[in-house]
C-alpha cells in the first residue's frame, strides 16, 4: 500500500517542531510570570485586600452605629469635616491658581522666591504643625506675645475657641500644602503654548481676559482632577487636627479621621473607631469615581 501520504516530508518536519519549541517556550514564559507576579500577589493579598477587608468587617456592626449617631461629637465632627473640605480645599486651590501665574513670570528672581515658597511644604508634616500649635498658644505663644509687645492688649485665643481652633486647623492644612499645588498648576500653565498669549496680545486682550478665554479653558481638567484629589486626601487628612489643635477645645474640632482614631484607640473601642472611619465612604467613593472617570476621559492638559 500507498505510504507517501502519512510520512512527514522534510517541508513539514522544520514546521512541527519549531511550533513545538514555540508552545514550550510559551509554556515556559507563563511559569516564569506566574513566579514573578506571585510575591506582588501575596503582599497586595496581605497588606492592602486583608486590611480593607478586615476593616469593613470592623465596621459592620449595625450597634456602632447607632452609637454614632447618638453621639452629639459626632455630630460635630461630620459639620467640621464638611467645613474643612469646603475652606480648606478651595480657598487653598484658588490661591495656589493665582500664585502659579504670579510665578510663571520670568526673571531669576521669581524663581528664588518659588525656592523659598516650597520650603513648607518640603519640611515634613510634623513640626510643621507642632510649631503652629506653639505660635498659637494663647499664654505664651509667638503670635499672641507680638500683639502684646506691639499693642498692649490680650491675643485671641485661637485654640481655646472651636471657631477659631478649626479656622486654625484649616489655615495649617492650606500653609503646608498650598506649595505642592502652585507647583502643579505652575506646571500646567507652562506647558500652554505661548503662540496662543501672543495671538490674545495681538487682538488686544487684557491679563484678565487671557486668564478667562486662555488659561483657564486649558486648564480646567487639570484644575477638577486637582479638586478631586485634594478633597480626598484632605478627607484623610489626620496630621493637621491632630497637631494643631488636637480635637479640642472639648473635641470641638475632631474630623472623621482623627474622630475615629479617638475611638479605637482612646476609647478602645476599634468596632466604633472603623465605623466613624467608614461613615466617609458615602462621600470618598463618588469622589473616586469621578477622579477616575476625569482621567480615563484624558482631559487634563499639562
Amino acid at each position: 500500500m500507498p505510504t507517501a501520504a502519512t510520512m512527514e516530508t522534510p517541508a513539514t518536519r522544520p514546521v512541527r517542531q519549531t511550533s513545538m519549541r514555540r508552545g514550550g517556550l510559551f509554556a515556559a514564559d507563563r511559569y516564569w510570570a506566574a513566579a514573578f507576579a506571585t510575591p506582588y500577589v501575596a503582599v497586595f493579598l496581605v497588606f492592602v485586600i486583608y486590611p480593607i477587608g478586615y476593616g469593613l468587617w470592623l465596621g459592620s456592626s449595625v450597634a456602632s452605629y447607632r452609637a454614632l449617631l447618638e453621639d452629639p461629637i459626632y455630630t460635630r465632627t461630620i459639620i467640621n469635616t464638611l467645613l474643612y473640605l469646603l475652606f480648606g480645599v478651595n480657598l487653598k486651590l484658588a490661591i495656589a491658581m493665582l500664585l502659579s501665574g504670579f510665578f510663571a513670570r520670568k526673571g531669576w528672581w521669581f524663581k528664588a522666591m518659588l525656592l523659598i515658597f516650597m520650603l513648607p511644604w518640603a519640611i515634613p508634616a510634623l513640626p510643621s504643625y507642632l510649631s503652629i500649635n506653639w505660635m498659637l498658644n494663647g499664654q505664651w505663644g509667638l503670635i499672641n506675645n507680638i500683639i502684646w509687645d506691639l499693642f498692649q492688649v490680650d491675643g485671641p485665643p485661637w485654640l481655646d475657641s472651636t471657631n477659631l481652633a478649626l479656622g486654625s486647623v484649616i489655615y495649617g492644612h492650606i500653609w503646608k500644602w498650598l506649595p505642592f499645588w502652585t507647583l502643579i498648576f505652575l506646571a500646567g500653565r507652562l506647558a500652554i503654548p505661548r503662540e496662543l498669549y501672543e495671538a490674545a496680545d495681538v487682538d488686544g486682550a487684557t491679563s484678565v481676559q487671557k486668564f478667562t478665554h486662555v488659561t483657564m479653558p486649558l486648564i480646567a481638567g487639570l484644575y477638577l482632577v486637582c479638586t478631586l484629589l485634594s478633597t480626598i486626601w484632605a478627607l484623610g487628612d489626620y496630621n493637621a487636627v491632630r497637631f494643631i489643635s488636637g480635637g479640642g477645645p472639648a473635641l470641638s474640632t475632631h474630623v472623621l479621621a482623627t474622630l475615629g482614631v479617638r475611638n479605637a484607640f482612646e476609647l478602645g473601642d476599634p468596632r466604633l473607631g472603623m465605623a466613624t472611619v467608614l461613615t466617609a465612604l458615602p462621600l470618598l467613593i463618588p469622589l473616586v469615581i469621578l477622579l477616575m472617570r476625569q482621567l480615563r476621559r484624558n482631559q487634563v492638559t499639562i
